[in-house]
């Protein structure tokens, strides 16, 4: 990681109570994202009847052949939207194609990990997490969940590691790269925290509080004076 040095000018106490707030709605923004769509540790889908064969049964669900040129229309469409509404119409079906995992256990495994962070009992989330990626390691919205959990506990490392994983597999991922400026932040980069936030308004131009995020760090970054 490259950090900011004490070059950046410091922001105002007006600006940084506007940072503040935004990064505020951003994490409960990621946390909406995370949860749109409770079995206690990784051997969790073992205990569920039949997981293997529902899982073996279903595969051929996980990958529709469309489901690429779906959502390189949707990206399109979110990108033309005229209004925050539609934007977040668009929002809705590219997440219900991001969260088809193509098996009912994981299905019924993320709506526990949605159960247990509504509850806070985030080690169970974690743990239901971890059972899903090890039916399903391909399953992009199951690392993109467990990295806001690990955010939510405030281990940014782990919530980077699984961040990368996400954008691997989706570099369109506006929530995973909302969530990645805000780690740099954490780290004290604020340049490459501006880069990524300018990168998820690239893909989704209408999203919730990060142009305020990206005005604040432009101005600190810049230098110049608020």
């Amino acid at each position: 990681m490259c950090f900011i040095g004490r070059q950046a000018a410091y922001l105002s106490v007006a600006s940084v109570r506007r940072l503040r707030l935004a990064r505020l709605g951003v994490v409960c923004a990621l946390f909406a994202l995370a949860c749109l769509t409770s079995l206690p540790n990784a051997s969790a889908a073992q205990k569920i009847p039949g997981a293997a064969a529902d899982d073996k049964a279903t595969s051929e669900k996980a990958a529709p052949r469309d489901r690429n040129h779906d959502l390189q229309f949707l990206f399109g469409a979110l990108k033309a939207a005229p209004d925050e509404d539609s934007a977040k119409l668009v929002e809705r079906r590219i997440m219900a194609l991001w969260l088809a995992s193509g098996s009912d256990t994981s299905d019924l495994l993320m709506a526990r990990s949605k159960a247990a962070i509504d509850g806070e009992d985030y080690d169970l989330a974690i743990k239901l997490l971890d059972a899903i990626l090890e039916l399903k390691p391909e399953f992009t919205e199951a690392w993109n969940r467990r990295a806001t959990v690990y955010f939510l506990k405030k281990d940014y490392t782990r919530s980077l590691d699984d961040l990368q994983q996400v954008l691997a597999r989706e570099p369109r991922h506006f929530g995973a790269l909302a969530g990645l400026g805000m780690i740099l932040q954490e780290f004290g980069d604020d340049k490459r925290a501006l880069d990524i936030f300018q990168r998820a308004l690239d893909v989704n131009p209408h999203l919730s509080r990060i142009p305020d995020l990206v005005k604040s760090l432009r101005e600190k970054v810049d230098g110049r004076a608020i």
